[in-house]
C-alpha cells in the first residue's frame, strides 16, 4: 500500500483500476470510464461516490467472478510543491455464491391470528463455502414504509433485541431458536396490536480477516405476512331496572367473547351517579379477577354463575344506591413462564337503577272492647293493624294514642298526645298522662305484634271524649337504625256515657208499731238506687233525742253501723249492761234490720238509717257514690208512770273564799210510786263562767248502787256527794278557791222498778243551773300585810334616830372646849342604847376623829 495522501485533498483526481492496467472510474474524467464497464456504469453496478473531500468509495454491485482482483486508487498530487501522486492499491477475491435462504416449511404468505395468540416463524439459512465463515440472521418487521428489526443472532453468536422488544425478550415471549442445522425460528408467545406486518429473514455471511469480521454477503427472504384480528369481547347489563328499598339488587353482567382458547375473564363492577361515569371517577363495587377470587364492598356479593355470566347482588338497598351501574371486562390469556397478558377489555353500557321506598300498605282499625257506664269503670281500646299486604322482618309498627274532647261547636280542637312509642320500642308519655301512667292509672301495651291496647282503669268524667291511634311504620337502615317510613290514622272512638246523678232511697220500717218498755224494738230499712254502679251498701243507725231530752237536745247519736263488707261497729252505744243488746244486720243486699232488745224509757227518740252506697274502684277499692237517710221511726212509751223533776238549792249561794259549799239537788215525783221501787243516777256539772258559753265539767256522781266516782281537779278544793234522804242528794265543796265559782246543775237519771221485777231506766232529766259565787275576805287579806308594814316603819324609824343622835354628838365634842365634860356624861347613857363602852381616862378619847 502507498503513503497515505496529504490532507485536505482538495479537488482530487481518483483513478480505481483493475491491476492490468484498465480504468474503471475516475472522477477525473467522469465521461471516459473503461469500455468494458461502461454499462455496468451506466446500469449504476458501478458507482463512484465521494464521501468527503478527502475520501471516494467505490460501490460494485452484482460482483461477478471476473471483477476479481487488484484495485488500486490513485490521485495526483494537489500540494503547492510536487511532492509526487498518491495510490494505494487492495486485492479483491471473488468468492462463489454459497449462501442459501429461504423461508421455513411450509410458506405461509399470510397468517391471521388473534391478539394474545402465540404464532412462529421459520427462516432455513446454509453456506457451501469453502471458507470459515459465519452466518447472520435478522428478523424484520415492515409496516408500511417503516422496519423494524425484531430479534437477531450475530455472526459471533450474540442474540440481540431490537428496539421496543427487549422487555419482551427478557421475559421470553420472543425468542430465537434453531431448528436442526440450518433452521431458525421467531416465536411470539403472545401477540400484540404491535406484531401486524410484514415478517422477513436477512442473513449475512461473514469472514475473519486481518483479526475482525467482514460481512461479506447478505441475502433476505420475505417469510410471511402477519394479520392480528382483535378479539371480539361485549359486555351487557340490564339498561334500566327498580327495586324496592329493603330488597337485594340483582344485576348479570352477560359477556360475548369469540375466544375458545385458555382465557381468563376479569370482571369489575363500578357505582357512578351519572351515567357518563369514568373509571377513575367510579366507585368499585366488587372484582372478580382472573384467579377468581372475590373483593366487594360490605352487603355486596359477586358470584361466577357461568362462563359467560357474573351477577352483582347488592343487599338491603336504599336509596343512596339508587344510579348507574356498569361492569368492566377483561380477558386475560397465559404467557411464557406462567405469565398472563391483558388481550381483550370491554365496558358494559351503564344500567339504571331506581330504589324505591315500598311502603307497607296495612289499615288501622281502632275498637272498644270495654265501654265505661259509669265513672270509675274501666275503659280498653285495641288499636289493630288489618289489611296488611306485606310483613317484612325489617319493617316493626309502633303506636301513639290520642285524645280530643268533645265539643258541640265546630271549633277546631287540638288532639293531646297520650303516649307515642318510637322506632326502640321506647314508650313516652304526654303531658295528660304522665301521672296517671306513673299511678297505673293508664296502662299501655302491645298485646300482639298486630295489636295495641290502652286501659284506662278508672274512668273520669274528664276522661270523656274521642280516641284515636296513629301506628307508624318503622323500615331498619344498614346501620341498623330505623327510620319512620309510613303513618296510618284510625278513625276515633267516642268514649261517652250520660252523667245522670245517683239516686240512692232508704225506706224505714217498724213491724210491730206498739210495744212497752222492756221489749224489743225492731227496724227494717229497704234501699234502692239509680245510676250507681254494683252497688254495696253501708248502714248506721242514728237515734236523735226527743225536743225536752235534756242530755243532748237535737243531738244525733250513733248506735251501731254494718260497712259494704258486712263488718259491724259499736258506735256511741255506752250502756255497759247492754253491751249485747243492740243488733244490725243484712237480711239481703238491699235490705237491713236493727234490733234493740230490753227498751228502756231512754231509749224513746228517732230512729234513722243512714245508707251509704259504695261502688268498686280497681277491683278492691270502693268509692262512695250516694249517701242518704231513711223516714224516722219514733220510739215514744204512752205510759202513765210518775214523772221526774229535779232542781238545784244552796243555801250559800255566795260565799268567801275557803268556805263550804253546799249545793242540793232535790228531786219531785208526781205520782205514787214507793221509794224501794226506784233508784236514781245523779251526776253534778259545774261551767265555770257567767254564762252557759263553755262546755260543761263533770264533778262528782253517784250511780243507784250507791257508788260515787268523783273527776280529778286542778284546784286545791275537795269534793264530796252524798244521799241525805231519797230524793235529796248533797254536793259540798270544802275550802272553796276563785276557780269553783260558776254555774252548778245536776242530771238525774231515774230507775223505776216494774211489775216483773226488771229495772226501766227513765229519761235523764237535768235540773235548771244555780249560779254560786266565791268572794275575797278583805280584812284577812290586808291583815298580815299592814302588820308587817308597820313593825318595818318602826324599825327604820329606830334606826334612823339613833344614827342621827349620834353624828350630832360627834359634831358638838369637836367645836366646844369642855369636851371632856361631855364624854363624862355620854359615859353615864345606857350601853344599851349603843352597845358600846366609853371609857374617860385621860382627855383625850380614843373615839375616832370627824
Amino acid at each position: 500500500m502507498g503513503r497515505l495522501a496529504p490532507r485536505p485533498l482538495l479537488l482530487a483526481l481518483v483513478w480505481l483500476a483493475l491491476c492490468r492496467g484498465r480504468v474503471l472510474a475516475s472522477t477525473w474524467e467522469v465521461g471516459f470510464p473503461a469500455q468494458l464497464y461502461r454499462e455496468r456504469l451506466q446500469r449504476g453496478e458501478i458507482a463512484l461516490r465521494r464521501t468527503a473531500n478527502d475520501a471516494v468509495e467505490l460501490h460494485i454491485k452484482n460482483v461477478q467472478p471476473s471483477d476479481q482482483g487488484h484495485y488500486k486508487c490513485s490521485t495526483p498530487s494537489t500540494d503547492a510543491t510536487v511532492q509526487g501522486n498518491y495510490e494505494d492499491t487492495v486485492q479483491v477475491k471473488v468468492l462463489a455464491d454459497a449462501l442459501r435462504v429461504g423461508a421455513g416449511p411450509p410458506p405461509a404468505p399470510d397468517l391471521s391470528l388473534r391478539l394474545g395468540e402465540p404464532f412462529e416463524l421459520r427462516c432455513a439459512a446454509s453456506t457451501a463455502s469453502p471458507l470459515h465463515t459465519h452466518l447472520a440472521l435478522l428478523w424484520e418487521l415492515r409496516r408500511g414504509a417503516a422496519r423494524r428489526s425484531v430479534l437477531g443472532l450475530s455472526h459471533d453468536g450474540r442474540f440481540r433485541p431490537g428496539p421496543g422488544y427487549e422487555q419482551r425478550y427478557r421475559a421470553g415471549d420472543v425468542r430465537l431458536d434453531t431448528v436442526g442445522g440450518d433452521g431458525y425460528r421467531l416465536s411470539v408467545a403472545r401477540a400484540l396490536a404491535s406484531d401486524q406486518g410484514s415478517y422477513r429473514c436477512v442473513v449475512s455471511e461473514w469472514i475473519g480477516e486481518q483479526g475482525g469480521w467482514q460481512e461479506i454477503q447478505e441475502k433476505a427472504v420475505e417469510v410471511a405476512t402477519v394479520l392480528i384480528q382483535p378479539t371480539v369481547l361485549r359486555a351487557a347489563v340490564a339498561r334500566s331496572m327498580s327495586v324496592a328499598e329493603g330488597k337485594e339488587l340483582d344485576l348479570t353482567c352477560n359477556i360475548t367473547t369469540d375466544r375458545a382458547d385458555d382465557v381468563r375473564p376479569e370482571v369489575t363492577w363500578y357505582f357512578s351517579r351519572t351515567p357518563d361515569g369514568t373509571l377513575p371517577g367510579s366507585l368499585m363495587l366488587a372484582r372478580l379477577d382472573r384467579d377468581s377470587l372475590v373483593q366487594s364492598s360490605p352487603h355486596v356479593a359477586l358470584s361466577h354463575v357461568d362462563a359467560r355470566s357474573y351477577h352483582l347482588l347488592v343487599r338491603d338497598v336504599s336509596k343512596e344506591n339508587s344510579g348507574y351501574y356498569f361492569c368492566h371486562v377483561a380477558l386475560w390469556a397465559p404467557g411464557h413462564n406462567r405469565s398472563w397478558h391483558k388481550v381483550a377489555e370491554a365496558r358494559s353500557a351503564p344500567a339504571s337503577v331506581d330504589v324505591t321506598r315500598l311502603e307497607p300498605d296495612y289499615q288501622v282499625y281502632l275498637n272498644a272492647s270495654k265501654v265505661p257506664e259509669f265513672s270509675d269503670d274501666l275503659t280498653e281500646l285495641e288499636c289493630r293493624i288489618v289489611d296488611m299486604k306485606s310483613s317484612e322482618a325489617s319493617v316493626r309498627f309502633t303506636v301513639s294514642w290520642y285524645y280530643r274532647v268533645n265539643r258541640r261547636s265546630d271549633d277546631a280542637v287540638a288532639s293531646e298526645l297520650l303516649a307515642v312509642m318510637n322506632g326502640d320500642w321506647t314508650l313516652k308519655y304526654g303531658d295528660r298522662s304522665k301521672q296517671r301512667a306513673q299511678d297505673g292509672d293508664f296502662i299501655f301495651s302491645k298485646e300482639h305484634t298486630d295489636t295495641f291496647s290502652f286501659r284506662i282503669q278508672r274512668t273520669t268524667e274528664e276522661d270523656r271524649g274521642n280516641y284515636y291511634c296513629v301506628v307508624s311504620a318503622w323500615t331498619k337502615q344498614r346501620n341498623d337504625s330505623w327510620v319512620k317510613s309510613k303513618d296510618v290514622f284510625s278513625k276515633p272512638v267516642n268514649i261517652f256515657w250520660a252523667s245522670e246523678d245517683s239516686v240512692l232511697v232508704v225506706k224505714a220500717r217498724q213491724p210491730k208499731p206498739f210495744f212497752a218498755a222492756g221489749n224489743t224494738f225492731e227496724m227494717t230499712c229497704k234501699v234502692s238506687s239509680k245510676n250507681i254502679k254494683s252497688p254495696r251498701y253501708s248502714v248506721l243507725i242514728t237515734a236523735e233525742k226527743p225536743v225536752g231530752d235534756l242530755t243532748s237536745p237535737n243531738e244525733t247519736k250513733y248506735i251501731i253501723s254494718l260497712d259494704q263488707d258486712s263488718v259491724v261497729k259499736l258506735e256511741n252505744w255506752t250502756d255497759a249492761s247492754r253491751v249485747d243488746g243492740v243488733v244490725l244486720e243484712k237480711v239481703q243486699e238491699d235490705e237491713f234490720r236493727y234490733r234493740m232488745y230490753q227498751t228502756q224509757v231512754s231509749d224513746a227518740g228517732l230512729y234513722r238509717c243512714m245508707v251509704t252506697a259504695w261502688s268498686p274502684v280497681r277491683g278492691s277499692l270502693w268509692r262512695e257514690a250516694a249517701t242518704s237517710l231513711s223516714n224516722p221511726i219514733e220510739i215514744d212509751f204512752q205510759t202513765a208512770g210518775p214523772i221526774f223533776n229535779a232542781s238545784v238549792h244552796s243555801d250559800t249561794p255566795s260565799v268567801i273564799r275557803g268556805d263550804l259549799i253546799r249545793l242540793f239537788c232535790i228531786i219531785t215525783v208526781e205520782g205514787a210510786l214507793d221509794p224501794d221501787d226506784m233508784a236514781f243516777d245523779v251526776s253534778w256539772f259545774a261551767v265555770h263562767s257567767f254564762g252557759l258559753d263553755k262546755a260543761p265539767v263533770l264533778l262528782s256522781s253517784l250511780d243507784r248502787k250507791g257508788i260515787v266516782t268523783t273527776a280529778e281537779r286542778d284546784w286545791k278544793s275537795e269534793l264530796s256527794l252524798e244521799r241525805v234522804s231519797v230524793l235529796e242528794f248533797l254536793l259540798q265543796v270544802h275550802g272553796s278557791e276563785d276557780q269553783d265559782f260558776g254555774n252548778y246543775y245536776c242530771s238525774v237519771t231515774p230507775w223505776v222498778k216494774s211489775p216483773t221485777g226488771s229495772w226501766q231506766k227513765e229519761a235523764e232529766i237535768y235540773s235548771k243551773p244555780i249560779f254560786v259565787t266565791v268572794k275575797m275576805d278583805v280584812l284577812n287579806a290586808f291583815k298580815y300585810p299592814l302588820l308587817i308594814g308597820v313593825g318595818l316603819s318602826t324599825v327604820i324609824g329606830l334606826l334612823s334616830c339613833l344614827i342621827g343622835w349620834d353624828l350630832a354628838l360627834s359634831l358638838l365634842c369637836m367645836s366646844s372646849p369642855e369636851r371632856g365634860h361631855v364624854y363624862q356624861h355620854m359615859a353615864l347613857l345606857p350601853t344599851a342604847l349603843s352597845g358600846r363602852t366609853i371609857t374617860n381616862t385621860k382627855e383625850t378619847s380614843n373615839l375616832p376623829a370627824v
